[in-house]
């Protein structure tokens, strides 16, 4: 079938994003009317080394994934994933958290948070390999990838929810494109703030460390709760969001 993945020895079947899954999120309109159907970008779910680790993941509602975006221009824009919000915990006021992980290549991090109608923040984190990038609660996120390479980046997130897209699906897509030219905002928002450009960082709190493969967290999982608890995590999350 072609673009499997060897994970462990584990051959692992990707689903795949297809362009026309993607064509209310998309910015060049006139070049998706004449564009053929393609493959995107290939995500691979669940997986784990061996069934020692997968009964621990999944003692603890988690799940261990890989995206692999190839370079690719949409016509003036450059290849993305679609974008998504996640669920309220529930019980809290937040919703659940996810954390990314660069295995190879470049990526391009959009975070948005939405509070009613209005777009209150958006951040923007340029990582290379082995950076971390922490998605804090409520916040949405779009995976970029602009460089010429092959992004392939992995992420831990708790399995007990679905993904919300249609969020960012009613409005064209995120807050902001970004284009060969750069990032453009996107005329379906209103008042939307500028981009925050955020340095990566490692969060020793939680085990994740740039250069360090946070698979290796399937020893020590624990490390992991704050996916599903975010609500005794504040400070870790303020850490992410205010960038220090």
């Amino acid at each position: 079938m072609g673009n499997e993945l060897d994970f462990y020895g584990n051959i692992i079947t990707p689903g795949v994003r297809m362009l026309y899954d993607m064509d209310e999120v998309l910015f060049d309109r006139e070049w998706l009317r004449s564009a053929d159907n393609m493959e995107l970008y290939y995500m691979y779910r669940d997986l784990y080394r061996d069934n020692s680790d997968h009964e621990v993941i999944r003692e603890h509602n988690l799940s261990y994934d890989i995206t692999v975006i190839p370079p690719r221009m949409l016509g003036r824009e450059y290849v993305k994933t679609a974008g998504h919000y996640h669920p309220h915990v529930p019980g809290t006021g937040l919703s659940y958290t996810e954390v990314y992980q660069v295995l190879e290549g470049k990526a391009t991090y959009l975070l948005q948070k939405q509070e009613g109608e209005r777009i209150t923040d958006v951040m923007v984190y340029n990582a290379n390999k082995g950076d971390c990038v922490l998605i804090p609660p409520d916040y949405g996120h779009i995976t970029i990838n602009s460089s010429g390479e092959t992004l392939k980046m992995a992420n831990w997130v708790h399995r007990d929810f679905s993904s919300i897209y249609d969020t960012i699906r009613k409005l064209s897509g995120g807050a902001y494109y970004l284009l060969a030219e750069g990032f453009v905002k996107n005329a379906s928002y209103q008042d939307v703030p500028p981009i925050r450009f955020m340095n990566v960082m490692d969060y020793p709190e939680l085990g994740l460390f740039a250069g360090k493969d946070m698979y290796g967290l399937v020893t020590d999982i624990s490390r992991l709760e704050f996916l599903g608890e975010p609500q005794d995590y504040a400070s870790v999350f303020e850490k992410a969001i205010s960038g220090k």
